[in-house]
């Protein structure tokens, strides 16, 4: 048998196995505003790897507002730079949100809180380095770095840092993120910005006293529309306000108005230029009396389409066809993601790589479940073919 032949022989013969674990991590919720539930999510993922012979970690990020960073390396003995699996652990869905945990439909689909955002993507991760280990691979070291916060932007934490100094040396990663209905692979995501503008005024009597009042909506709307005229379709920024808040009685002069802002572009450049140019209007006033703070909520920067991706894409895309798993066309991305960090750390990668399905952040968030067993296989095999 060929090495490709013994990877599938390994994945069919684990089915049941790979479902059960599948459905074990899925019951097992991990909203990201549940350090918690996150943590346990992590010791989880920890000993399934550690099974595998990873020597594995969970390290704290710097905030007790998230869960713990788990990184692992398999092999760190043998030759070559390593191969990495990155993703994250945490969800966007509040315990309950679903009407049932975990369930798989006449259409082969599953349905339930990460089943697609992103835990397939961990399970297909675990199962790739078993079959590696099945076939008796011993060309690279294998890596793990699984975030616990990411869908909250790594807010107030250092993940961001930690996932980028652990990428340092690597021969590529694959994030293993939502994968795309038609196996489409990302080769470049949007970074993201989250701002937050706040206007105080001077409240006054709208009718008695209208000299002396300082509308602090007025003036964040003058923000609004300056900070908006950022977007430039043309480079792929976007700037949108998303959440607004003003006034509390009829009658009166608002005395307090907040704004936030989601900013993406293609680039770290261009997201520090428009970075630069909201802080300039922040700092100009309309109506005299007003005064605007800003604040940085959260931020993840954007993953960029470099030599390095492109490279990586095409020699990736040559063995899936050749080994019959698809054409599979390369996509640019809106939402962000930590691949974003391995390119920092100069090492291309490659997102979307997980489970494939639809509607993640969503309670029709759904997963197709052979794309859990396709998708070992083949990412099994890229990794053995490239030596």
């Amino acid at each position: 048998m060929t090495d490709l032949e013994k990877i599938n022989a390994y994945v069919e013969s684990h089915r049941e196995e790979m479902l059960e674990t599948y459905r074990k991590v899925i019951l097992q919720e991990s909203y990201h505003s549940d350090p918690e539930q996150v943590r346990t999510m992590g010791k989880m993922f920890k000993e399934m790897f550690e099974e595998v012979g990873f020597r594995c970690k969970l390290t704290d990020v710097g905030t007790d507002e998230s869960g713990d960073m788990l990184t692992g390396i398999l092999g760190e003995d043998r030759p070559g730079k390593p191969i990495i699996f990155g993703g994250h652990m945490d969800t966007v869905h509040k315990p309950g949100s679903f009407p049932c945990q975990f369930e798989v439909d006449e259409e082969g689909k599953v349905h339930g809180p990460g089943v697609l955002d992103m835990k397939g993507g961990i399970v297909i991760a675990l199962y790739v380095c078993k079959a590696l280990n099945e076939i008796g691979y011993q060309a690279r070291p294998i890596k793990i770095c699984f975030a616990p916060d990411e869908e909250k932007l790594h807010k107030h934490g250092n993940t961001a840092d930690q996932f980028a100094e652990f990428c340092k040396g690597g021969e590529f990663m694959l994030n293993m993120e939502t994968g795309l209905p038609g196996g489409d692979l990302c080769v470049s995501r949007k970074g993201k910005t989250e701002v937050a503008l706040y206007v105080e005024g001077v409240s006054a009597h709208a009718g008695n006293d209208f000299a002396r009042g300082r509308n602090a909506i007025a003036e964040l709307c003058r923000k609004v529309t300056e900070i908006q005229a950022l977007t430039d379709l043309s480079v792929g920024t976007t700037v949108c306000v998303d959440v607004i808040h003003g006034g509390t009685n009829f009658g009166a002069f608002p005395a307090h108005a907040e704004a936030t802002f989601d900013v993406r572009a293609t680039s770290v450049e261009e997201m520090q230029n428009v970075k630069k140019k909201i802080e300039e209007i922040a700092q100009k006033t309309y109506i005299d009396g007003t005064t605007t703070t800003m604040e940085y909520q959260m931020e993840m920067l954007p993953f960029e389409c470099t030599e390095g991706v492109m490279n990586l894409y095409h020699m990736v895309h040559d063995i899936c066809v050749e080994d019959g798993f698809g054409d599979f066309p390369l996509k640019h991305i809106g939402g962000s993601s930590d691949a974003a960090y391995a390119v920092i750390a100069g090492v291309p990668a490659l997102c979307s790589c997980g489970i494939q399905g639809e509607w993640n952040h969503t309670t029709r968030e759904y997963a197709i479940l052979e794309s859990l067993y396709t998708r070992t296989k083949q990412w099994a095999d890229v990794i053995n073919r490239i030596k």
